[in-house]
């Protein structure tokens, strides 16, 4: 790697923040390091999952709670 290029952060880093950004509060300087070492493309994947393990879940909660 370069001298000067930030490292990258792994696949757990990049949930961790895809979690916090659904939450919707982050401090500017954990974003900032986030925008240097995060790949667009996990991010995008990451996404992905984080949404549909979300809408699986409230599905599951809301067959649960109706009934039939």
């Amino acid at each position: 790697m370069m001298a000067g290029a930030p490292e990258r952060a792994g696949f757990l880093a990049t949930m961790r923040a895809v979690l916090w950004s659904f939450v919707g509060v982050r401090k500017r300087r954990d974003y900032q390091d986030d925008a240097r070492s995060l790949d667009p493309r996990a991010v995008i994947v990451a996404g992905i999952l984080g949404g549909l393990i979300f809408v699986l879940s409230l599905v599951m909660v809301v067959s649960w709670v109706v009934p039939g």
